[in-house]
């Protein structure tokens, strides 16, 4: 849980394509989060790489389950599962 703020932190850059994926997903469950903008040049994206061990963006770490990740794809599979309307309606079963 975070003690101050959102607890869903996003790294990303401007105008990514897979950073917006993440971020129209966050806004379709209305999930705060705060947004912060990393190096444009992959070599210098040492905040990335110290959270989530690549320098990849986007990347999510969510204090209130201790998850960290990177790749837009698993990001958006983790939102849905964790804060989707399937969390409220199923068990967890594959789709």
């Amino acid at each position: 849980m975070s003690d101050d703020g959102p607890a869903i932190t996003l790294y990303r850059l401007q105008a990514c394509p897979f950073c917006e994926r993440v971020v129209r997903k966050l806004q379709e469950y209305d999930l705060d989060y705060r947004s912060r903008f990393v190096e444009p040049m992959h070599a210098d994206r040492n905040v990335v790489k110290r959270i989530s061990g690549k320098r990849t963006v986007p990347a999510i770490v969510d204090d209130d389950t201790g998850m960290t990740m990177s790749e837009s794809a698993n990001i958006v599979e983790y939102l849905e599962k964790t804060y989707g309307e399937d969390r409220a309606s199923t068990d967890g079963g594959a789709a």
